[in-house]
């Protein structure tokens, strides 16, 4: 039986949550993960379960700058019986700032067949620099813009 987008959203907050579910296993072969408002040099979106699967497995140390002490969902189901509009909001620690963060994701997701098919994530790239300690990195990037 295959999972409702409803179920599929729960993953991903399970995912985020570091609860272990491997993000690329829940989007279809050809699925498509976008950045709307990524950062500079974060690819503006990944084609296919594989390309999503490589990108995660890069960016493993970003995780480490973060002490999770909590993640939430609200999830909102659509017209589309296939689309649901998430918010993914996870608090802590930022060891890159050295303070306390709370984070706020909103995610668009289409399910076909209980796999990802599109999912528009959206997400601060200034909030996402400073929880990361990029910060510079990300004005350097935007001055020579």
């Amino acid at each position: 039986m295959s999972r409702s987008p409803r179920e599929v959203a729960e993953q991903v907050r399970r995912m985020v949550a570091g609860e272990g579910v491997d993000f690329a296993d829940l989007f279809a072969e050809d699925g498509v993960l976008a950045y709307p408002f990524g950062l500079p040099g974060q690819p503006a979106e990944l084609r296919g379960r594989e390309a999503i699967r490589g990108y995660f497995r890069d960016l493993s140390r970003a995780r480490d700058l973060l002490v999770m002490e909590g993640v939430e969902a609200l999830v909102r189901e659509t017209d589309d019986p296939e689309v649901v509009v998430t918010e993914i909001t996870h608090h802590g620690w930022s060891k890159a700032a050295g303070e306390p963060y709370r984070h706020t994701a909103l995610g668009v997701i289409r399910v076909r067949d209980g796999e990802i098919v599109h999912y528009d994530d959206y997400m601060n790239p200034i909030a996402v620099a400073r929880l990361l300690g990029q910060t510079s990195e990300l004005a350097a990037a935007l001055s020579q813009a």
